[in-house]
This record gives C-alpha cells, sequence and structure tokens, in this order.
C-alpha cells in the first residue's frame, strides 16, 4: 500500500503562486504515472497535470502555460508548481499514482484563490 501525502497548499491571491508537494511512502512510485487532478465544489474530480516515469507530461488545457508537473525520483516526491492562478482554480487538488491496476489517491490539499 502506498501512501501520498499532499502539502503547500493555502490561499493566494490572483496572480499569485504556490507549489504542491506530494510525498510517497514507497519508492517503488517511481514506476508509477504520477498525477494532479483537482476537484471544485459542486464539481467533478478533473485532471489537473500528469507525469510519466520517463518524464513525458500532459496537463488539461485551462493549466497550460501556467502549470508545471515535476518529479524527483530520490525524494519519491512530485510538485505542481502553480503561477497566475485564478479564482478558478480554486479547489482542492489531490495527488495520485497510477500503475494498472494499482491506483492510489492522496487526501488532497485546499487552494482557494481570491480575486
Amino acid at each position: 500500500q502506498v501512501r501520498l501525502v499532499e502539502s503547500g497548499g493555502g490561499l493566494v491571491q490572483a496572480g499569485g503562486s504556490l507549489r504542491l508537494s506530494c510525498a510517497a511512502s514507497e519508492r517503488t512510485i517511481s514506476s508509477f504515472t504520477m498525477g494532479w487532478y483537482r476537484q471544485a465544489p459542486g464539481k467533478q474530480r478533473e485532471l489537473v497535470a500528469t507525469i510519466t516515469s520517463h518524464g513525458s507530461t500532459i496537463y488539461t488545457d485551462p493549466v497550460k502555460g501556467r502549470f508545471t508537473i515535476s518529479r524527483d525520483s530520490a525524494k519519491n516526491t512530485v510538485y505542481l508548481q502553480m503561477n497566475s492562478l485564478k479564482p478558478e482554480d480554486t479547489a482542492v487538488y489531490y495527488c495520485n499514482a497510477h500503475l494498472a491496476p494499482l491506483r492510489y489517491w492522496g487526501q488532497g490539499t485546499q487552494v482557494t484563490v481570491s480575486s
């Protein structure tokens, strides 16, 4: 069982930046595709960004050019650098580790962007 712990959320003004971190309990996640998802109140959870074990990345269109996902395998940690934040980025952000058929989720961290 892999445990994922997110940190770095908080309250920020529009235009500001935050960096989220996701620390994994097992080194084996180096083989996993890691991702960040978010869920705003009253909405479904949606994909934000993913990064494969080889470093290939995918971003959802609303965050392209503003968010950057990265991973540090030596620290078993995945990051999400969020710049130029907008009020519509407000959500609970969840870390995800996926290697079929396994999938693990963190507990989430709140990001609130004020206008």
